[in-house]
C-alpha cells in the first residue's frame, strides 16, 4: 500500500502553529508537574495531617471533580470557541491549588483537589479538539507524542523536587509554587486557542441545550462513583452493599447517556475506544496512586527515592507514545492499543512482587516503567481512533466521552486499591495486604481490557486502510 507522506514543511513548529503547541506543551508540563508531585509527597502529608483512611479519597476526589468538568467543557465546546472553557478551567484548578495548599486537614484536602479536578478536567478534552480542528490527520500522531513528552521534564525531576521540598520546606509549598507558573501558561495559551476555527454548521441552540442537559447527568456520574467509593470503604457489610450497588446504578444510567452508544457493551468502534480508555487508566492508576505509599511505608526509602519509579514510568510513557506516532502509517491504531495493553498489565504485575521485602525495590522502577511503557503505546492511540471515527462537529462530544471515562476509570481505580487498604489498616494496622489486593484486581482488569481491545479492529479491508492510514478523512 502506498500511504501518503508528511510533507517536512507541514510541522508542528510552523508559525501559525508554534503558538498552540507551545501553550499546550506549557500547560500539560505543570499539569503533569503537580500530578506526579502529589504522588510523590502524600506520604509527609498524610504523616502531618493524618488521616490515612482518606488517602485514596485525595486522588479519587480529583478524578469525580473532574468527571463534571469534563462533560461540562464537552457541552461548551461543541458551541462554539475553546478559549473562555479554557479559561474557566484553568481558573478553578489554580484555586484548588491554593486550597489544597492552606489545607488544614485531609479532608479540606480532598475538597481542595475536588476543585483542582473540576479545572483539570475541562482541559483535556479543550486540548482534544484543538488538535482535531487546527492539525490535520498526519501530524495528530506527533501531536499526542508531543503532549506526552510534555511529561518529561516534570518526570524526571518533578518528583526528586517534590520530595526535596516536601521533606525540607514543607509539602504546602508543592501546591503553592505552581501559581505563578500558571499564570503564565494561561496566558500564553489564550491567545492561541482565540485563533482555532469554529467547525461551520454549529447549530449554537441545539449545542447550548445539550450541554444544560449534560450538567445533571455529570453531577449523577460523580454521585455514582462516590457512592461506589464510600461503599467500599466503609468497612460495613450493610453500608458496603448499600452504597455500592447505588452507586453502580447511578453511575451507568447517567454514563450510558453521556457516552456513544453501546459504550458500555464495547460496540466496535467509537464506543469500545472510550470503554477501552476507562479500563485502561483504571487497571493503571490504580497501582500509580499507591506506588509511593508501597515503596516509603512498607518498604521503608524516602520520599525522593520513591519518586524514581513515577520518573521511570514517566519516561517509559513518553517512549512508548513516540513509538506509536512514528509507526502510525506501518501498523494500524488498533494493534498498538492490543500490544500496549499486555506491556502494562506485565507491568503492573510485576509491582506485585515488591511487596516482598526480598525482592530488591529497584524491581518496582523497573516493572513499573514496563506499565509505563504500555501505557504511552496504548493511550494516545485510542484518542487518534475517537478523532477519527467523530465527525468535526461532535469532536467536543466525542472527546468528553473519552476524558469521561479516563477520569471515572482512574477515579474507580484508585478507589478500589483506596479501600483494599483502608480494610487492611482498619483489619491488621499495616496496608500491604490492601495493596497486594488492589495490584492483583488492576492486574485482572487489565487483563479483561486486553481480550476487550478486538473491538477495535475494523471488519473490511477498506475500514483497514482507513486505520492504518493517518491523512484519513474522519468518518
Amino acid at each position: 500500500m502506498n500511504l501518503p507522506r508528511r510533507d517536512p514543511a507541514d510541522s508542528l513548529w510552523r508559525a501559525d502553529r508554534r503558538a498552540l503547541t507551545i501553550g499546550l506543551v506549557l500547560t500539560i508540563t505543570l499539569i503533569g508537574f503537580e500530578s506526579l508531585a502529589i504522588s510523590t509527597v502524600m506520604p509527609i502529608v498524610a504523616d502531618e495531617l493524618g488521616g490515612i483512611e482518606l488517602y485514596g479519597w485525595v486522588f479519587s476526589a480529583f478524578f469525580l471533580g473532574s468527571l463534571i468538568g469534563i462533560v461540562v467543557v464537552g457541552g461548551a465546546i461543541d458551541r462554539g470557541g475553546l478559549a473562555l472553557p479554557f479559561a474557566a478551567g484553568l481558573g478553578l484548578f489554580a484555586f484548588g491549588l491554593l486550597a489544597g495548599g492552606l489545607a488544614p486537614t485531609m479532608l479540606i484536602l480532598v475538597v481542595a483537589r475536588f476543585v483542582q479536578g473540576l479545572g483539570a478536567g475541562a482541559l483535556q478534552p479543550i486540548a482534544y479538539v484543538a488538535i482535531g480542528r487546527s492539525l490535520p490527520d498526519t501530524l495528530r500522531p506527533r501531536m499526542f507524542a508531543t503532549l506526552s513528552t510534555a511529561w518529561i521534564l516534570p518526570g524526571v525531576i518533578g518528583p526528586a523536587i517534590a520530595g526535596a521540598v516536601g521533606e525540607t520546606i514543607g509539602w504546602r509549598f508543592v501546591f503553592l509554587g505552581l501559581l505563578p507558573l500558571i499564570a503564565v501558561a494561561g496566558a500564553l495559551t489564550l491567545g492561541a486557542l482565540r485563533d482555532v476555527a469554529v467547525p461551520p454548521g454549529v447549530d449554537e441552540a441545539r449545542a447550548a441545550a445539550a450541554s444544560r442537559s449534560r450538567l445533571p447527568l455529570a453531577i449523577a456520574v460523580a454521585v455514582g462513583a462516590g457512592l461506589l467509593t464510600v461503599g467500599l470503604t466503609s468497612g460495613q457489610l450493610l453500608p458496603t452493599v448499600a452504597l455500592s450497588v447505588g452507586g453502580v446504578v447511578i453511575g451507568i444510567v447517567a454514563l450510558r447517556r453521556l457516552t456513544p452508544p453501546g459504550t458500555l457493551l464495547a460496540r466496535p468502534i467509537l464506543p469500545a475506544a472510550v470503554l477501552l480508555r476507562g479500563i485502561l487508566t483504571c487497571a493503571f492508576f490504580g497501582v500509580d496512586a499507591f506506588v509511593a505509599l508501597t515503596l516509603v511505608d512498607w518498604r521503608g526509602l524516602s520520599a525522593t527515592e520513591a519518586g524514581l519509579a513515577l520518573t521511570a514510568a514517566t519516561i517509559s510513557w513518553t517512549a512508548g507514545s513516540w513509538t506509536q506516532a512514528r509507526g502510525a502509517a506501518r501498523r494500524p491504531t488498533y494493534q498498538f492499543v492490543r500490544i500496549g495493553f499486555a506491556i502494562t498489565t506485565i507491568g503492573l504485575a510485576g509491582l506485585l512482587l515488591v511487596l516482598n521485602p526480598e525482592v530488591p525495590w529497584l524491581f518496582g522502577v523497573l516493572t513499573f516503567g514496563v506499565a509505563g511503557l504500555g501505557m504511552g503505546l496504548s493511550y494516545s492511540p485510542l484518542a487518534l481512533i475517537v478523532l477519527r471515527e467523530s465527525t468535526p462537529e461532535t469532536q467536543g462530544s466525542a472527546t468528553s466521552s473519552l476524558s469521561l471515562t479516563d477520569s471515572l476509570g482512574t477515579a474507580i481505580g484508585t478507589g478500589l486499591t483506596g479501600a483494599m487498604v483502608a480494610a487492611s489498616v482498619r483489619a491488621t494496622g499495616e496496608s500491604a495486604t490492601g495493596l497486594a489486593a488492589g495490584f492483583a484486581i488492576a492486574v485482572a482488569i487489565g487483563l479483561g481490557g486486553l481480550l476487550l481491545t478486538a473491538r477495535l479492529k475494523p471488519r473490511t479491508a477498506s475500514n483497514a486502510a482507513l486505520a492504518l492510514s493517518p491523512a484519513s478523512p474522519p468518518s
